[in-house]
């Protein structure tokens, strides 16, 4: 039987560890954007760094908002107005704060749900992590390098599925709400026609006579 040695140990532990920093990369986050209201997310990102930006409204309205995307408060690079999901990714020009501000402040009433995905610089390669010691690993790391790209296409996948379910439950639920008001006034509708037809109809049976005044006879 094949035993794990103290030079394969700690590639081992160094490879268990990068896997689990990656994991924790990126920047998910789900909020609440009240109407007439604009929120905006900033951080420090160094030259020649590959960001990526992806959102979308899950709930609220047309399910549309506005995105602007900013290096040091004034230089645009991106914008979009009344969006409903989107991905864009971009190479920082120079190091410095780069912001995202989500709007709708043209919305008098309606809240959105916004989600988004902000990730910052690419993943270095296990091989990388490990060092030289390839000889010994070369099976174990083809493999955690397959399960780890398999988990993180797991991932994305899982998140989109729970991004859909969550904007189809909620339009089930408004779409039911609104069945159920409709509903109820048919019904309202429907008892009022019925008691005046039978107003009506009982009207039709009832005799009608006419009311004859007392005569005085003089005597």
């Amino acid at each position: 039987m094949s035993r794990l040695t103290a030079s394969s140990v700690v590639p081992l532990v160094s490879l268990l560890l990068w896997l689990f920093s990656s994991c924790v990369s990126s920047e998910e986050l789900t909020f609440e954007l009240p109407d007439n209201e604009k929120l905006c997310f900033h951080e420090i990102i160094d030259k020649d760094v590959k960001c990526t930006l992806e959102y979308q409204v899950i709930t609220g309205g047309n399910y549309d908002v506005d995105v602007e995307l900013t290096f040091q408060g004034s230089q645009p690079l991106y914008k979009e107005v009344k969006k409903q999901y989107d991905s864009y990714t971009w190479t920082a020009a120079a190091r410095g704060e780069y912001r995202f501000c989500f709007s709708n402040e043209f919305s008098t009433f309606t809240h959105k749900l916004v989600y988004f995905d902000f990730k910052v610089g690419d993943e270095d390669p296990i091989k990388s992590v490990v060092g030289e010691r390839v000889t010994a690993l070369t099976q174990m790391e083809s493999s955690a390098d397959a399960m780890h790209e398999n988990m993180k296409t797991a991932i994305d996948y899982q998140t989109h599925h729970r991004l859909r379910e969550s904007q189809g439950r909620a339009f089930a639920e408004d779409l039911n709400d609104r069945v159920q008001y409709w509903s109820l006034g048919q019904s309202v509708v429907i008892l009022l026609v019925s008691i005046g037809q039978i107003i009506v109809l009982r009207s039709f049976f009832t005799d009608k006579r006419p009311h004859s005044s007392p005569s005085f006879v003089a005597t």
